[in-house]
């Protein structure tokens, strides 16, 4: 029973072995953009991209709306909370995601995504070989830096822990050796350091801040004083819209992107207080020094789309001696 038992273990720590060498983060990733002056770029996610047909996990209508109203309004690039497919794993997911986001490469728009849980769903092998392909340009790297004008993006793979082991050395020394000229630090991932959603009391299903993301919060909170540059960071998980702050850091969680959406009982310290279900993109207009992050409703009525803008909010960083 003993040796059949340490079989069994053997095989499983070795098929792990094998999964996560085939798939090894690469040395760190920096993607240099060639956007030196005021930029925008959209931030979203949460879209689950399925067979239309399936009403249960999505509203395609809602997904296919908000893909073309991001695409009308030419950011520079669109950043992505995860959960992209329903299923990771699952090919006609992926084909569906590429159907359906075709304007945004008939556009040159880039995409620098997040993994989400459902992009992890099923054979890893499988859906990380999804995921990758869609993305050649992240050189299979689950996390990675994207430096554009007087910014730092830094995409974290949320499955993997965020403030220790390799990722989290990864951020804090991007956070240590920042320049001096960075204006804003941004942080795309999926499951939020805080929300107002709940396990227990959110209607139709809901999500807790984890652990690690509160710890992740923490460390942020400490370093934020350190640094001349803002710490903005978007979430996604918790499928509405919330805006947080704390220690100096922001907090969006921009999960409106299609999969089914559901009310919060919005925390007190939540600074935009909705009842409504909010399916949704944040347009964020970068200039020197100042950003505007701008929510972008979407509500179907009778088959027409209506888009509204209930909150923004601006966020600006301390001048340079001898700008």
């Amino acid at each position: 029973m003993c040796k059949k038992l340490s079989i069994i273990l053997s095989t499983f720590l070795l098929t792990t072995l094998l999964v996560s060498a085939a798939f090894a983060q690469s040395p760190p990733l920096e993607i240099n953009t060639k956007l030196h002056k005021h930029f925008r770029f959209v931030a979203y996610g949460d879209t689950r991209f399925t067979d239309p047909k399936n009403t249960k996990d999505a509203n395609a209508e809602v997904r296919e709306q908000l893909v073309r109203g991001i695409a009308a309004v030419h950011p520079d690039f669109i950043t992505f909370g995860g959960d992209i497919a329903l299923n990771g794993d699952n090919a006609n997911d992926w084909k569906e995601y590429d159907q359906e986001t075709a304007i945004w490469r008939e556009r040159r728009i880039p995409v620098y995504p997040a993994l989400g849980n459902h992009d992890l769903h099923g054979d890893l092998n499988v859906a990380l070989g999804n995921y990758f392909s869609r993305f050649p340009l992240l050189q299979q790297n689950r996390f990675y830096a994207v430096r554009t004008a007087r910014t730092l993006l830094l995409t974290l793979d949320s499955a993997l822990d965020e403030t220790t082991g390799p990722q989290g050395e990864w951020l804090q020394r991007q956070l240590s050796g920042l320049r001096p000229d960075v204006d804003f630090v941004f942080i795309v991932m999926h499951h939020p350091p805080y929300t107002s959603s709940s396990d227990a009391k959110t209607f139709g299903g809901g999500h807790s801040a984890r652990s690690p993301e509160q710890k992740l919060a923490a460390f942020l909170e400490a370093e934020q004083p350190k640094l001349r540059a803002r710490i903005v960071v978007f979430a996604g998980h918790v499928h509405n819209y919330e805006r947080h702050a704390h220690g100096g850091v922001t907090y969006f969680v921009s999960g409106g992107g299609g999969a089914h959406a559901y009310p919060i009982t919005r925390a007190t310290d939540d600074l935009f207080q909705s009842k409504e279900v909010n399916y949704h993109y944040l347009l964020v207009e970068v200039k020197r020094g100042k950003l505007k992050a701008t929510m972008n409703r979407l509500e179907m009525k009778d088959g027409v789309a209506q888009w509204t803008k209930p909150d923004s909010v601006t966020i600006s960083v301390p001048k340079m001696s001898g700008r």
